[in-house]
């Protein structure tokens, strides 16, 4: 495994922050919206502007068809790497700005970039969610309709940009349809050693999502490039630190918690994708970058979410596995502490989460490598102050005034919800920030010729 190659004194101070005593969540809650897709931060961002940015209006669908669609968090951040290493490939190939991702850059001479985005971008999702091609072919109808003859060469330009678009697609969806997400794995159910993983109430289930685990990396070498280490153990005073954090926090009822933080932990259980992807989006926006800025930095972001989901399901399968790494939730420590040889540890047996647990092992964690993953990606572009709204479905919208804060909330709410251990959710955060650097310092650099 690489060295830690990343620690920027706001990251660092980001992650301190949320150790310790439980701070008081930071996000404001807006009144409820009868719409689920957050509002944009301008309306520059749409098609009616001039010379509309397709990659975020592109993005925003993908947003809109991840909710439409209810798509599980944990198949949403690979579906996010192929909509943008689409987009991205189809127009760098024009451009030729950057290294590309999967596909080389050789688009047929005088192709329009804006239309090569929307026709990679319309292609990749129709593909990938072939229930919303209705929609999607409307979207797509009011792009190429609003691009209409921008070049003045009788529309030639666009449409060489759209078949080279379904070109590009075309080829990133054959590369990723046999990259090992779909082949079926044995179920898997961990083992009954004190301290592992095994089936939690109240579905009891194998693990979920096992597909993971064995998913061909995007941009990192291979999924455990960045494996984290082995969890605390048993006899440990972190374990006892983590255990009755959790226990007094996470329990359904009678816990510490505010009725504000009760509202959070089930806010942040929505979908990472959604929420990251939202927050990107509107900060891009307010910021004016351009489209060639909105390019890049969307497909950092979503490639390094996927790879980072990668990595915490290989480490979640292969310490799940092994009888001596402790890997239970807390809805299984808590009622069986008298088995785990700790006197510092008390059982209850009626103990139940906020949050209902999810079916693979606790370490590492989920939501939080994506929370570090992509607020890193995005302190890397911009300043921590930064206001934008996030939508989980069901829930109040949230609007955060710092990027910082918006991930504090979201690491918290995983002991709040009683889902997650606090060393856990530090290690986990810590590793997607590693990955976060690594894609964004040694993918898609630019080429001699194009540094400004």
């Amino acid at each position: 495994m690489r060295a830690r190659l990343w620690k920027s004194a706001v990251i660092s101070t980001v992650l301190s922050a949320t150790i310790g005593a439980m701070p008081a969540p930071t996000a404001v809650s807006a009144p409820p919206e009868p719409a689920s897709v957050a509002p944009r931060a301008s309306e520059e961002c749409q098609l009616g502007g001039d010379s509309p940015d397709m990659v975020l209006i592109w993005n925003q669908i993908f947003i809109n068809t991840l909710i439409a669609t209810n798509t599980a968090n944990s198949s949403s951040q690979r579906l996010g790497a192929i909509v943008h290493t689409a987009i991205f490939d189809a127009y760098n190939g024009i451009e030729k700005r950057y290294t590309h991702v999967m596909v080389e850059p050789n688009a047929p001479a005088g192709a329009n970039r804006r239309a090569a985005v929307v026709a990679a971008a319309h292609r990749a999702l129709a593909r990938l969610f072939p229930s919303q091609q209705g929609m999607l072919g409307i979207e797509y109808a009011q792009s190429i309709a609003a691009l209409g003859d921008e070049d003045s060469d009788g529309g030639q330009s666009r449409d060489r940009g759209i078949e080279w678009g379904e070109t590009v697609a075309e080829a990133v969806l054959a590369a990723r349809a046999v990259d090992g997400f779909n082949v079926t794995q044995p179920n898997f159910t961990g083992g009954f050693a004190i301290g592992q993983w095994r089936p939690t109430p109240p579905a009891n289930g194998p693990m979920s999502a096992q597909g993971l685990a064995f998913t061909n990396t995007f941009v990192l070498d291979s999924s455990e490039q960045y494996a984290p280490p082995p969890p605390r153990g048993l006899a440990t005073q972190t374990y006892v630190d983590d255990f009755n954090e959790v226990k007094a926090w996470g329990r359904r009822t009678g816990s510490l918690r505010t009725p504000d933080q009760s509202a959070l932990a089930v806010f942040w259980e929505g979908n990472a994708s959604v929420h990251w992807n939202q927050a990107a989006n509107q900060i891009a926006c307010a910021n004016h970058q351009s489209i060639s800025e909105s390019n890049r930095l969307l497909a950092v972001l979503n490639i390094a979410m996927a790879d980072t989901a990668f990595t915490v399901w290989r480490a979640k399968r292969t310490f799940g596995a092994d009888p001596s790494v402790v890997t239970w939730r807390p809805v299984t420590s808590i009622p069986l502490a008298a088995d785990d040889n700790n006197d510092n540890t008390v059982p209850d047996p009626d103990w139940l989460p906020l949050v209902t647990t999810p079916s693979h092992p606790e370490y590492p964690a989920g939501h939080p490598g994506q929370n570090g993953v992509a607020a890193a990606v995005l302190l890397a572009h911009f300043g921590d102050l930064q206001t934008f709204t996030l939508t989980t479905a069901g829930q109040l919208p949230r609007t955060y005034f710092s990027i910082s804060d918006a991930r504090s909330d979201g690491n918290n709410a995983r002991v709040w919800g009683g889902m997650h251990y606090r060393s856990t959710v530090e290690i986990s955060d810590a590793m997607g920030e590693d990955i976060a650097y690594y894609v964004n310092t040694y993918a898609m650099t630019r080429v001699h010729g194009h540094d400004k």
